[in-house]
């Protein structure tokens, strides 16, 4: 009994210590959106293609470069250099037709919220509204809208559908009229109209000033790629002479290719953001 009764005391001791303490507060992981890769995919327009895909092009672009130029100049320190522009390759590739993409969409979109304008003036519904986008839109902006129609006729409410189709596209300016129109459904309101034709005249004084800041930061760019792909050109075509190939077959010759490399990759990332331009964020994504 004495050893009952002892356990019994430290267990009511310790539980009456435990309630001292407050329990903590574990709170609910937010889901995750799509990663940075994800989202370049997304943006490039590019359907098919699967970060895993991009992954094994740069792969195989880092083993290919590699290889070719290891046949040229017989000296791995600068094979292994020009493999990693070629692993750099594909990701350059999709970035540039994620802008690209970008830039033509920017165009596109006053004369989309214009087509939305004009079919809710008429009297069509906001699923309808969308839908005759994917028919009678913009060319560029049809197949994601003729998805969002397939989604919706398939039995998708219309606040998921336009969560999909936000998703599909992955641009700023899809996030604006997702959310204006979420908006609008749910608390209603009879100045659709003026919204979509205060956020059309926004969309067009926004693709016209950045047009011309662009055209002026393109001369910035261009400088900067020519200044880092000069010095490697010129060490390709060093790499065909027997004298420059013993220099860097060293460790010393190596690592001041490896310092190039770095200085390179740094001075291009600094002049780039020099001359940046202020990206419009997903805030609504």
């Amino acid at each position: 009994m004495g050893a009952v009764l002892g356990l019994g005391l430290g267990a009511g001791l310790f539980l009456m210590w435990w309630s001292l303490w407050s329990e903590p507060v574990v709170s609910a992981e937010e889901p995750r959106g799509p990663g940075r890769l994800a989202e370049l995919i997304a943006r490039s327009g590019i359907e098919r293609l699967t970060p895993a895909g991009v992954v094994g092009a740069m792969a195989a672009g880092c083993v290919v470069a590699a290889l070719i130029v290891l046949a040229v100049t017989r000296t791995w320190t600068i094979a292994a250099c020009f493999g990693l522009f070629g692993a750099a390759l594909p990701w350059a590739l999709l970035t540039w037709q994620a802008t690209r993409r970008t830039r033509a969409l920017r165009d596109l979109w006053p004369d989309a919220v214009d087509h939305v304008r004009s079919a809710v003036r008429a009297g069509l519904t906001l699923p309808e509204a969308l839908t005759q986008l994917g028919e009678t839109g913009p060319e560029g902006l049809r197949a994601p809208f003729r998805e969002f129609a397939r989604d919706y006729r398939s039995g998708a409410r219309f606040l998921d559908a336009l969560e999909r189709l936000k998703t599909r596209m992955a641009d700023p300016v899809a996030d604006r009229l997702v959310a204006s129109l979420r908006l609008t459904r749910e608390v209603g309101g009879a100045d659709i109209g003026l919204l979509l034709q205060s956020l059309s005249e926004f969309l067009r004084q926004d693709a016209r000033t950045r047009a011309e800041l662009e055209a002026r930061q393109s001369w910035t760019v261009n400088a900067a790629r020519l200044a880092v792909c000069a010095p490697w050109i010129v060490l390709l075509l060093l790499g065909t002479q027997p004298l420059a190939v013993t220099a860097y077959q060293s460790v010393a010759g190596g690592a001041l290719l490896l310092a190039g490399l770095v200085v390179s990759a740094l001075c291009y990332r600094i002049m780039l953001r020099i001359g940046a331009l202020p990206q419009e964020k997903r805030v609504f994504a």
